[in-house]
Formats: structure tokens, C-alpha cells, sequence
């Protein structure tokens, strides 16, 4: 008999033991979660190695911008790597960099040696990918991982922005 007293109680407890349903989280984010574009670059000495862009839409203070570049292509496929990127050179080393703000994003080139030796190679056509993810979708992401990075942000497709 005390066993069934027992679970009764015990049963009591648990049913009894649910709450107020709280109030109701933020909509849920369809289709992509973060913004993505492309955008190719030219550095020179008129633009002082450096391009300047705004996104075209608000971000917040807590949204990562992430810069990545095309670094090479291996059997078709494209090799992303996430900047700043480093490449060595006999007179130094140079420096594919970018830094954000809440309003705009600057991608430059930076390096130990005068920028105007650079070739072509280095200065023309650069294709960058530039994500902005709000922080709550990249926590826990390896940021260096371009897929990863694609994956969790749920992205599929890139624009392509025009530079200014």
C-alpha cells in the first residue's frame, strides 16, 4: 500500500510541477540567415591599395562580417580562405587584410615592401566573398572552415555587389 501511495504522490509531483508557458521567443529567420555577396577588386596606387564598400542594408553592432578570398583552384573547384591572408615574397610579405563597421566594410592590401611591385596577379580582379552573420548563427562555427561558415549560415546563393 505504501508503494502506491508512493507513485501516486510521486505521480502528483511531476503533473503538478508545469509552469506558465512564458512569453513567446522571436520569429524564426526563413530562407537564408545571412547576407552574401561577392565583389571583385582592383588594387592600385589611385585607390591606395584599398576599396571601401557599404552593404546596402542596416547590420548590428553584434553582426561578424567575414571576408573570404579566392586563393586558388584545385581540379575546378574553388579554394576559399577566410582574411587576412599572407603570401611571402623575396622583398617581404604581403598582406590581403579588411577591417568593418556597422555601415561599411574596407578590404586593402597591406605589406612590408612598396605595394607597386606588386603584378597583376596579386592586384587585379581579386574576387572576395563577404558574409555578415549575426553572432547567434556562427557561435560554436570554425570561422577559418569557408563551408562550415556557408553551412551555418544557411547561405546558398552569392550577389554580386558593384564597387564604388
Amino acid at each position: 500500500m505504501k508503494h502506491i501511495i508512493a507513485l501516486f504522490c510521486l505521480a502528483l509531483v511531476f503533473t503538478a510541477c508545469e509552469g506558465d508557458q512564458g512569453p513567446p521567443g522571436p520569429p524564426g529567420i526563413d530562407g537564408e540567415v545571412a547576407p552574401a555577396f561577392e565583389i571583385e577588386v582592383d588594387f592600385n596606387a589611385a585607390n591606395n591599395y584599398s576599396v571601401t564598400q557599404t552593404y546596402g542594408f542596416n547590420i548590428v553592432p553584434s553582426d561578424v562580417v567575414l571576408v573570404y578570398i579566392s586563393w586558388e583552384t584545385d581540379n575546378g573547384t574553388e579554394i576559399w580562405r577566410l582574411v587576412p591572408q599572407h603570401q611571402i615574397f623575396d622583398e617581404g610579405v604581403l598582406t590581403y587584410n579588411y577591417d568593418f563597421t556597422d555601415t561599411d566594410f574596407m578590404i586593402f592590401l597591406d605589406a612590408t615592401f612598396d605595394l607597386n611591385l606588386l603584378g597583376n596577379e596579386w592586384t587585379q580582379n581579386q574576387l572576395f566573398r563577404v558574409v555578415v552573420v549575426p553572432a547567434d548563427y556562427i557561435n560554436g562555427v570554425d570561422t577559418t572552415n569557408y563551408d562550415e561558415v556557408i553551412k551555418a549560415s544557411n547561405i546558398s546563393s552569392f550577389d554580386t555587389l558593384e564597387t564604388m
